[in-house]
């Protein structure tokens, strides 16, 4: 019997005879890594198994507790026409997995920090705080800095788009933008359509507002089924569509530009904005970058999401939105939630953006990751066989990998922990949890022979299904 097995035996024990009682908290992770003398992935696997067995049942934020007797079955429900979401958990287990720079990070979220030009970011920051005018503290509140404002537009205005400083709101990363532009054009207890699979930051949002969902498929190589999202608005009362058509999170997919014009005018002839999820933009390889569907938007009713996070400095946590007609209801609630961006960050990557160096930084990264990707699918092509199929995207750092149907994907995502590799599973991507034989591969590390051996290790397990 296996560790995590003879610990999930001992604590099923303890709750059949009693000794744990319904509402009871489990021993934590931390307490029984101690005590048994085992990892924190195989603590996860027994409490996973008995989760399974519905044994145990998570809290967020508080652990593991005896579940409540079970109830007598009863006939399965009708399949909802929407979804309520629910899926922080298996999101939380999935980047708490990711945080250690010991594993081997091919479920990763994030490219390899080593890609970005920190010195010279610093520099610009250290300048910045030093000579920030005090009174610039006051002038920088929402809707953000001027001068990086203006670079933002510049950079819009080279896509051939017009989008006016006025329209953009600076906020904390992409994924502020995307909650700010959610909260706007919702309330709780809206259905909204959202894309399937899905970036799990989009599944955490709705799940937080109580929002319902109706799914669109996107297909790896097309992208967004534009035909189901117009059969969704013709039977739901929906009131946004949220959406990433360039290099979509996970699958990679690319919606070409003449769909995107489709799409945003099939979105404005039912008054439905678009809420457009574009922080892999910059990540493109092509010689000519696709516009946003924000190029097509004559109404104003797309808010544009962008992000500095993964193409030039993570971890400073600076994005925007260029709201269209919904800017200052986006300016109201950025007051309300977290009232400004930092300033000196601000100053630094508006400083970057104007002297040049974001464009020479953007060349040198695009081909370190188009680099990976060729060596990370000569070695997935190499150990895995033809059934397991993958599409390489026109750019980012992700694969979405569809195994064969006997595959299932969290158990791949344990059993890779064992190893110290990391595997995003199709689940989080789900408000259902489907893409249950999907993972999500990353490739935007250097690939070593450090990969190469985990690469290989990970096709011994999915060879065990």
């Amino acid at each position: 019997m296996k560790r995590y097995e003879t610990l999930a035996a001992d604590i099923g024990r303890m709750i059949g005879s009693g000794e744990l009682r319904p509402g009871d908290r489990v021993p934590s992770v931390r307490s029984l890594c101690r005590a048994r003398g085992v990892s924190r992935s195989t603590v996860l696997r027994a409490y996973e198994s008995l989760e399974l067995r519905r044994l145990i049942e998570p809290k967020p934020r508080a652990g593991f507790f005896v579940a409540p007797p079970k109830a007598p079955a009863r006939a399965s429900p009708p399949k909802l026409r929407s979804t309520s979401v629910s899926v922080s958990d298996l999101v939380f287990e999935t980047l708490e997995a990711s945080r250690d720079r010991e594993i081997v990070p091919f479920g990763s979220a994030f490219p390899d920090p080593s890609l970005f030009p920190w010195a010279k970011l610093a520099r610009y920051l250290g300048s910045s705080a030093r000579h920030m005018d005090p009174w610039s503290t006051v002038e920088s509140l929402p809707p953000g800095n001027l001068e990086l404002r203006q670079q933002i537009a510049r950079r819009y205005l080279r896509l051939g788009m017009s989008v006016g400083v006025e329209q953009i709101v600076v906020t904390a990363g992409a994924l502020e933008a995307l909650n700010l532009a959610l909260q706007t054009v919702t309330n709780p207890g809206d259905t909204i359509a959202i894309e399937t699979p899905a970036f799990y930051g989009c599944l955490q949002a709705a799940e937080r507002r109580r929002i319902k969902v109706v799914e669109i498929p996107v297909n790896p190589g097309s992208g967004l089924d534009i035909e189901a999202l117009s059969r969704a608005i013709s039977k739901h009362p929906l009131r946004a569509f949220w959406s990433m058509p360039t290099l979509h999170n996970p699958t990679g997919s690319t919606l070409p530009t003449e769909r995107k014009r489709e799409l945003v005018q099939l979105l404005s002839r039912h008054d439905i904005p678009l809420i457009e999820d574009d922080a892999y933009a910059e990540l493109q390889f092509l010689p000519t970058a696709t516009p946003p569907a924000k190029a097509f938007d004559e109404r104003g009713m797309v808010l544009h999401c962008g992000s500095f996070s993964k193409c030039l400095a993570p971890g400073y946590r600076l994005g925007w939105v260029a709201a269209g007609r919904f800017v200052n209801q986006v300016v109201q609630r950025k007051i309300e939630s977290t009232l400004a961006t930092s300033l000196p960050i601000q100053l630094a990557v508006a400083k970057m953006l104007k002297r040049g160096g974001y464009d020479l930084h953007l060349a040198r990264l695009r081909q370190s990751l188009a680099a990976q990707q060729a060596a990370a699918f000569k070695s997935l092509r190499r150990h895995l066989s033809p059934e397991y199929r993958l599409v390489p995207p026109d750019g980012g750092y992700f694969f979405w990998i569809e195994c064969p149907m006997r595959v299932q994907a969290l158990e791949v995502h344990r059993q890779a922990l064992e190893f110290g590799i990391t595997i995003a599973p199709g689940p989080v991507f789900s408000p259902r949890r489907e893409f249950g034989n999907f993972l999500r591969f990353n490739t935007g590390h250097p690939w070593t022979t450090a990969s190469e051996r985990a690469m290989v290790r990970l096709a011994g397990i999915l060879k065990r299904f």
